[in-house]
């Protein structure tokens, strides 16, 4: 089912943003379990079954102490209670170890990829390349017993060949009575199995397997025609369209039986029919006369007749197997009416006066689906032609069968083919079988109004199972008969084979006829001696019977007319209604009108060109994509880590050095070393993208830094489902496998929101939220889906690449699968990146060839998903080189923290002040500053908004300052200046140093880098001083900006200076604001 671009699933309760931290705020699910005494609504159902859960628990405890009872009763000593107890302890021990395995091994075999993938604490998507699990197994084995029966097996074509192809050959043309095989050998190289691919089939009683076969042998085949003294040689044949034998035989293990051996028989099929074969020896033996009729197709039609669908070969296992005509046989899946309407851009073939005249073609086309083959009539001197022509066909296998088509050009010598140009416009339509009459009065009322050529279409099938016969009349002289069966509705007459020098044959063969008018149509059966001559027997039967029988069918013994009193054909009748659902109906497009060669439809509709898919406007990923999440991991501090530093031998203990390693979704992360502390603080922030698949935890383990090797200091470890659920987790975790240590993390699930609103905000937060030790944050998640790719550039002109795709965001890239020998590949691939500054962030991609490097590019800047709608772009983009297209869908979404500590608020302020101590309030009462609480709350403002003061002389500078309670740090981010002054020629290189008075000395002095030739620099630099929050609010900062004089000199250029009087606004404010400077001069 196809998804608009805007769709999306709808979400899980795990996708919804997370509530407030606010107790008032949590869902209504956090308090939907009442009190039992208090005059709710009583608990439910489940009560009574816990209630039980308990008795049943509390009486298995009782039964333990029975034995203890007992002892005490009788006067036992106590150590046969404790050696009891011991050998209850041992035995479930043991019980519990061999439950705990058989459990493991269950589940490995039950699924194991996706026990694979939890291991590794990946989704299945982010496995390596090089873990697979592929549905097509190798099968070493079966080719070392494949080679050892390989000559007991040409024993068995021999006699397959002499018996069966040969004299079909035979009887499809008169010059090739005497055709005979001379000589079998299926030479020393065997058929290889390259894979074996099982699964269930339709039924319970079947098992298919699929061997895909590979072969390059030595076969030789030797065939005589004794009428003409000649011989020729056939050196094997083409499954596929390659000089070797390739292809995909399907074995059906059916019926499977409640006795040994357990399968009741063997049939194998090819799905597709044979396509070429390679004469040896006298290669020109279609010039001999008589035999200018007989061509290659000819001869695969006859191998085809019982090897290629609807054909099997079948090897019962066991005697009297029932309904061996059917397993051979089967009933169809389907019928599929092909509209074969006109073709267009054919070339032309004709030449006249030695090729100086170019004439016209005179095409006709061939239709082929396995051995059922339709040709159409000769548009004479005609490029475009229009045939009009309607064919059924029997469909067996979906998938698995394929309709060819190929048109020729008609010549008196040879028909030359029409291929590598043109197009073909068909209409297809699926006809499901109906084992009902109902609607045989609708389909036989659309059909009168459908005009159909060379054959009305037809309104069922019918498939008819020949068995046996008993008590044949004999011949003359008591001869035993040779008896056939000849079967024919209306003009349509089908053929048994003959079953020699018995009365009582059994054929076991099907037949199978398309039907009109079922009411008025009947089956004519006549019985006949091999020569035709002599009639044993005759069945007349109305179809119309058949319409009134259960299921359409009909399975019993016929006596027949003319014949013996006890002659009598046991035949099955099977008969199909072909119906075609009313609501895609439609009259066919004209060939040639407006729309009929549209491929580019929005929305397609039966009657649509075929010849090529249509070309998708928009991806359709499956509905994992864009689910992702992104976890953020804040490492934050450690207690009562043990001591591994030992000096002078151990006499002499100290402390660690601990840093911490985090895995999680196949990635791993390092925190920075603390030295010699056993009470680090890291206050690192990680980020990793996760998705929602069950069984995934965080892994986090602590080490002590170390010259040799690192020294372990304990681990635990977190259920991803948990956070995922719960959208945050604050938590001391206790390191396990050590005496002691404590671990502080803090977890929170982003879920992408598609909505641009938010993000200067989320900008801003990150910012504040940012530590010195920790990489930027992201702001946002892109999910890019690469679809697939079209008429990428040729090799060396005429060879189609093997292109694969790169994906490319900042210093993250993701390569796609390589598609081999196609300008159109199809890649079906997802992937995601974290982004950081999305306005100047861009997807890069190229598409390159193994071999023949670039086919294409393109640059996405994301600037362009932020103004698009949902934040997405679903289309066809242009490559860079001008040749190719490549579809694909890319997707933004906003990551925003709800349990950051910062509140966001759309206020500004800006002022033209001296001091800071003149800064007003941004809102009223005391100073909102909680050392207990682990946010820090603030309110922030916007960059740009409308309300900023304009500049003053100097130039502004803008900061961000608050004092972080938790961490006791005073904070400031330096954002940038605007309309620096400019005193000389050139713009100044200017800097921001920061200094904490009173104190003037290098501890409490900041400085960020510095940028060359601006008078508005973006630093957006952060930095710290550690400080108790009373001694805070006792200090001034003290802001410069200052740029280079000069290469050669120290002196530096003082370009504006601000100057705090106290840092309480600094402090309660935690604000974000442009301050004019006051001073500038020379130092």
């Amino acid at each position: 089912m196809e998804r608009s671009p805007g769709e999306g699933p709808s979400p899980s309760p795990m996708d919804q943003p997370s509530a407030p931290s606010d107790p008032t705020d949590q869902p209504p699910a956090a308090h939907a379990k009442l009190d039992p005494g208090s005059g709710g609504q009583p608990a439910g159902p489940g009560a009574a079954g816990e209630a039980l859960a308990v008795l049943t628990s509390f009486g298995r405890r009782l039964l333990v102490l029975i034995p203890v009872y007992l002892a005490g009763a009788v006067g036992l000593s106590v150590g046969f209670v404790l050696f009891g107890l011991a050998l209850y302890l041992g035995w479930r021990r043991v019980r519990d170890e061999k439950e705990r395995s058989l459990r493991a091994a269950r589940q490995l075999l039950d699924d194991e990829e996706q026990l694979t993938a939890k291991t590794l604490y990946m989704s299945h998507r982010e496995l390596p390349a090089w873990v697979s699990f592929p549905d097509v197994e190798k099968a070493e084995w079966l080719n070392k017993i494949v080679a050892q029966v390989w000559p007991f097996l040409g024993q068995y074509m021999e006699k397959l060949l002499a018996e069966t192809v040969a004299p079909a050959v035979r009887g499809s043309n008169p010059h090739l009575q005497t055709f005979t095989f001379t000589r079998v050998e299926l030479g020393e190289k065997p058929l290889r199995i390259i894979g074996v691919k099982v699964h269930p089939g339709q039924r319970k009683e079947q098992i298919l397997l699929d061997l895909n076969i590979s072969y390059v042998g030595d076969v030789q085949i030797d065939v005589e025609v004794k009428k003409y003294f000649c011989k020729a040689g056939v050196k094997g044949f083409d499954f596929l369209f390659l000089p070797q034998l390739h292809g995909v035989l399907r074995v059906i293990l059916e019926p499977l039986i409640g006795d040994l051996p357990i399968v009741g028989a063997v049939s194998m099929e090819l799905t597709r029919r044979p396509r070429d074969i390679n004469w040896t020896g006298m290669t020109n033996l279609l010039d001999i006369p008589g035999l200018s009729s007989l061509s290659d197709t000819m001869i695969m039609d006859s191998i085809a007749a019982f090897l290629v669908l609807p054909n099997r070969l079948l090897v019962p296992l066991v005697p009297d197997l029932q309904d061996v005509a059917q397993l051979r046989s089967p009933l169809p899946r389907g019928i599929i009416r092909i509209h074969l309407l006109a073709a267009r851009g054919l070339s032309s073939k004709d030449k006249y006066v030695k090729g100086l005249i170019e004439g016209k073609s005179d095409p006709y086309a061939l239709v082929r689906l396995g051995t059922q083959t339709f040709c159409s009539r000769v548009i004479d001197e005609e490029l475009n032609p229009q045939w009009g022509e309607t064919y059924e066909v029997m469909v067996h296998e979906v998938p698995g069968q394929e309709i060819e088509v190929e048109v020729f050009d008609k010549d008196p010598d040879k028909d030359d083919f029409l291929g590598g140009q043109g197009q073909v416009h068909l209409r297809l339509e699926w006809l499901s079988l109906l084992s009902d009459a109902e609607k045989l009065e609708q389909v036989l009322q659309w059909n009168r109004g459908v005009s159909s050529r060379p054959e009305p279409p037809s309104a069922a099938i019918l498939v008819v199972y020949l068995d046996r016969a008993q008590d044949l009349p004999l011949k003359k002289g008591n001869k035993e008969p040779n008896p056939m069966v000849q079967l024919s509705i209306q003009d349509v007459t089908q053929e048994s084979k003959a079953v020699y020098s018995t009365n009582c044959p059994v054929w076991e063969e099907a037949f199978r006829f398309f039907l009109q008018d079922p009411q008025s149509q009947e089956l004519d059966v006549q019985v006949k001696d091999d020569s035709r001559a002599l009639t044993l027997g005759a069945l007349t039967l109305p179809l119309a019977r058949l319409l009134t029988a259960p299921e359409l069918t009909l399975d019993q013994w016929f006596q027949l007319s003319s014949s013996g009193p006890n002659s009598r054909l046991y035949i099955k009748l099977v008969m199909r209604i072909l119906y075609l659902d009313s609501s895609e109906i439609c009259f066919p497009t004209v060939p040639g009108s407006p729309g009929a060669w549209d491929v580019d439809s929005e929305s397609p509709q039966r009657g649509s060109s075929v010849d090529a898919p249509p070309r998708p406007c928009h991806t359709t990923p499956d509905s994992q994509f864009g689910t992702e999440h992104v976890l953020r991991i804040h490492v934050l501090e450690a207690q009562d880590l043990i001591a591994k530093d030992r000096f002078l031998g151990g006499l002499v203990k100290g402390k660690s050095d601990p840093y911490v390693k985090l895995k999680l979704a196949g990635r791993s992360f390092r925190s920075h070393v603390v030295r010699e502390d056993l009470n680090p603080r890291w206050n690192e922030v990680f980020e990793v993208i996760v998705t929602s698949v069950p069984g995934q935890e965080l892994e986090v383990e602590v080490f002590d830094k170390d010259l040799d090797k690192d020294d372990f200091l304990g681990r635990c470890k977190v259920s991803l489902t948990t956070v995922l659920n719960s959208g945050f987790l604050d938590e001391w975790l206790t390191l396990e496998d050590v005496p002691s240590g404590r671990l502080h993390l803090r977890l929170e699930r982003l879920t992408p929101r598609p909505t641009a609103a938010e993000l200067e905000e989320v900008l801003q937060v990150n910012s504040l939220i940012q530590t010195q030790k920790s990489v930027e944050l992201a702001a946002a998640l892109l999910s890019v889906y690469m679809e697939r790719a079209e008429d990428l550039p040729l090799r060396k002109g005429t060879k189609p690449p093997n292109p694969y795709a790169t994906l490319t965001v900042g210093d993250t890239s993701h390569k796609t699968k390589t598609v081999s020998q196609t300008s159109a590949p199809v890649w079906d691939e997802s992937a995601s990146f974290l982004i950081r500054k999305p306005h100047t962030e861009s997807l890069e991609l190229q598409v390159r060839g193994e071999g023949t490097g670039l086919l294409g590019s393109l640059s996405l800047p994301l600037s362009e998903l932020l103004v698009a709608d949902q934040l997405c772009l679903d289309r066809w983009f242009t490559l860079s080189s001008g040749q190719g297209q490549v579809l694909l869908r890319a997707q933004l979404g906003i990551l925003v923290s709800q349990h950051s500590g910062v509140e966001a608020h759309s206020h500004s302020y800006s002022h033209s002040s001296s001091s800071l101590s003149e800064e007003p309030e941004l809102w009223g009462g005391p100073p909102h500053i909680t050392s207990s609480a682990p946010e820090l709350r603030q309110r922030l403002t916007h960059v740009d908004s409308p309300l900023e003061a304009p500049a003053g002389p100097l130039g502004q500078v803008k900061l961000t300052v608050w004092y972080y309670s938790e961490e006791r740090k005073l904070v400031s981010i330096v954002h940038g200046c605007r309309a620096l002054r400019q005193n000389g020629r050139d713009p100044p290189d200017p800097y921001v140093s920061l200094l904490l008075l009173p104190d003037k000395n290098r501890g409490t002095k900041r400085k960020t880098s510095q940028k060359k030739r601006t008078l508005s620099p973006e630093f957006n630099e952060r930095f710290e001083w550690e400080l108790p929050l009373d001694e805070a609010l006792r200090r001034k900062l003290d802001v410069s900006v200052k740029s280079n004089s000069s290469f050669m000199s120290r002196e530096r250029e003082l370009l504006g200076k601000v100057r705090g009087q106290d840092g309480r606004a600094e402090v309660r404010a935690g604000s974000c604001w442009y301050q004019d400077f006051k001073t500038a001069s020379s130092e």
